[in-house]
């Protein structure tokens, strides 16, 4: 007998309901805005909204409304793409570098469905294009953490082989001089640095040891140092979540990061050029004051600022030793929590097995005294200079927590006095992800548009369209009432996909709408299999209604067999697969879940609503 349970029918309403409301935001476009978010030390508040609304006004510049998010960011809807270019140098010129002035979209979906979760589907940048940064490496600052590299290298080198000496410390030129104590073995010294610093030309005057860097060492360090960067930026492009990305290296310093479908991308350009880390410091004995006001500092001691202010009305100063003893280049991993008993939000971290045994071995040497940690982040700015852009960085270094050695540490402690989780966890990130070998700054940023061109993406939907539409025309004059059962299934199927696919936060390209077109033939497959079975079953002289219930019972096996395989291969490719293959796999293998309910179940409810029941029918417009 043909029969359906309500329990059933529960069921297709509810994920009819499900598809309309998760797909409709799809309907929605998002239109141009700039987004401004706060660096470390800056808030985004009620006054920032006025002052930059007062900026644009005083600029001529329209705009349609500003509002500040649940994310703690400003967003700022203007018309259209030139006026959202405008806008963003306009704010950026006079707000500084205190904040992050990006291009984003800004969502126009009403808020009873945004609270529900309901979000559009992203387009990639085939189909809708992104945002695109250019990077480039700072060759000064990148030579200079090298020359400090060298300077510590050596300090730990005659340490270890007790060679006395009063500093080691790398000149303007670049040419790391070491000078040596009084009566210190000046040839050894020259003998251990040669041995260890082979490829290094050293030079002895008097009792200064003078090593300098080899050009062609340094070229290649900054080759190395772009090609780790361009690994640590694909770590950080991960951790935010970023599908399909495009990264590429221009040039001998340069890379091009092209970011389909993001929804913050004042967070992805903070994120990318970011090189804030953590390191652990022994705290100098001495009067800071003194050293700070005076400028008399032990030599193996640095100033440092904490983030506490005095009485005096600036920050308190603290000695720290030049001497890294772990920083975040030695981290295996972090995670961010609130701290219950600071109440502050804090980092987890765990060392790698040297930077554990560095901890190790000092906190075991120093138990009873201070260790601090410093928190370091470069800032990028860009200054008009003679109506040229100029760009520099600010790097700014804050002690945010000083605190007594109690007993050896090991490779897992944690760090607390952050400002905010935001930051804990903008922190954490950036210390799993890994450091950049060099620091970089943004030389150039825009949206980018279509790359196959908007004509070309034009006829391709248009053509998808006709080709539906035909076959949905084919069925319904073919298989009469059952082609447009099976329309009305094929309609289900769709809003699914798309329903799954926004609520994933899936970004769609044109490989992506291939695994959909092809999802959608299968379905249709499905529901040729099922009607040539009910025909099967009619010629065979079987009621109409037994034919039904017939045809859907025989056919279902078959369709779950193909199904399955072409999942299995759906599967294959998500997991060797790369880019446009993933996203190939994943429109597949979701098509594949909601065409075998669509073509067996809820096609078969409808079915039983229109022939089911207690009615006596003769025949069926099949």
């Amino acid at each position: 007998m043909l029969e359906y349970s309500r329990f059933k029918y529960a069921i297709i309403l509810i994920v009819l309901a499900f598809g309309l409301l998760y797909s409709v935001p799809n309907v929605f476009p998002q239109v141009p805005a700039v987004q401004v978010t706060a660096n470390r030390g800056s808030k985004v508040d009620d006054a920032l909204q006025k002052q930059v609304e007062a900026i644009l006004k005083k600029a001529s510049v329209p705009f349609e409304s500003s509002a500040i998010g649940k994310d703690g960011n400003l967003l700022v809807r203007v018309g259209n793409s030139d006026m959202q270019a405008k806008a963003a140098d306009t704010i950026h010129e006079e707000l500084g570098s205190g904040f992050v002035v990006a291009l984003n979209e800004a969502s126009t979906v009403p808020h009873w469905l945004q609270v529900i979760g309901a979000k559009p589907m992203f387009l990639g940048l085939d189909l809708r294009g992104g945002v695109h940064f250019l990077m480039q490496v700072d060759r000064q600052a990148a030579l200079q953490k090298r020359f400090d590299s060298t300077a510590e290298d050596i300090r730990v080198l005659l340490r270890e082989n007790h060679i006395r000496y009063t500093s080691v410390e790398p000149d303007a030129n670049g040419v790391v001089i070491a000078k040596l104590g009084a009566g210190a073995d000046v040839a050894k010294a020259q003998q251990l640095i040669v041995r260890d610093m082979a490829t290094y030309n050293v030079d002895v005057q008097g009792e200064q040891v003078s090593v300098r860097i080899p050009q062609g060492e340094l070229d290649k360090m900054l080759t190395e140092a772009v090609q780790q960067n361009i690994g640590t930026i694909n770590n950080r492009i991960n951790e935010l979540g970023v599908a399909e990305p495009i990264i590429q290296r221009q040039g001998t310093d340069r890379v091009m990061v092209q970011l389909p479908g993001v929804q913050d991308t004042a967070q992805a350009k903070r994120i990318l050029g970011a090189t804030a880390t953590l390191e652990y410091r022994g705290v100098v004995e001495g009067n800071a004051y003194d050293a700070r006001d005076n400028g008399i500092v032990p030599p193996e001691a640095r100033v440092y600022e904490r983030k506490e202010i005095g009485a005096d009305g600036k920050p308190q100063p603290v000695l720290l030793n030049k001497r890294v003893i772990a920083s975040g280049e030695q981290l295996q991993s972090a995670s961010s929590f609130f701290d219950s008993q600071t109440g502050t939000a804090a980092v987890r971290v765990r060392l790698t097995s040297v930077g554990g045994q560095r901890m190790f071995d000092y906190s075991s040497e120093h138990v009873g005294k201070g260790m601090a940690v410093v928190y370091i982040e470069r800032i990028p700015e860009v200054k008009m200079v003679d109506g040229k852009e100029v760009h520099s960085t600010r790097t700014s270094e804050q002690v945010i927590s000083v605190a007594t050695i109690q007993s050896s540490l090991g490779r897992e402690f944690q760090t607390t006095g952050l400002e905010s989780m935001k930051e804990g966890a903008d922190l954490a990130l950036l210390l799993r992800a890994g450091a950049l070998a060099a620091p970089m700054d943004f030389v150039d940023e825009r949206t980018v548009g279509p790359s196959l061109g908007k004509e070309n993406i034009d006829r391709g939907l248009t053509a998808v369209a006709y080709s539906f539409i035909f076959a949905l025309v084919f069925f319904l004059f073919y298989y009469r009432m059952f082609g447009v059962i099976t329309c009305v299934a094929l309609v289900i199927n769709l809003l699914m996909v798309i329903a799954l696919m926004s609520l994933l936060g899936f970004t769609l390209t044109l490989p992506g709408l291939a695994g959909i077109a092809l999802t959608v033939g299968m379905s249709v497959d499905a529901n040729v299999l099922i009607n040539e079975r009910i025909r099967e079953e009619l010629r065979d002289g079987m009621p109409p209604q037994s034919a039904i219930a017939a045809g859907y019972e025989k056919a279902s096996g078959t369709i779950a067999d193909a199904n399955l395989t072409a999942m299995l291969a759906g599967v294959a490719l998500f997991a060797f697969g790369t880019g446009p293959l993933k996203g190939f796999a994943v429109a597949l293998i979701l098509g594949i879940v909601t065409s075998m309910y669509t073509a067996v179940s809820a096609s078969r409810g409808i079915a039983t609503l229109i022939y089911g029941g207690k009615r006596k029918l003769k025949s069926i417009a099949i």
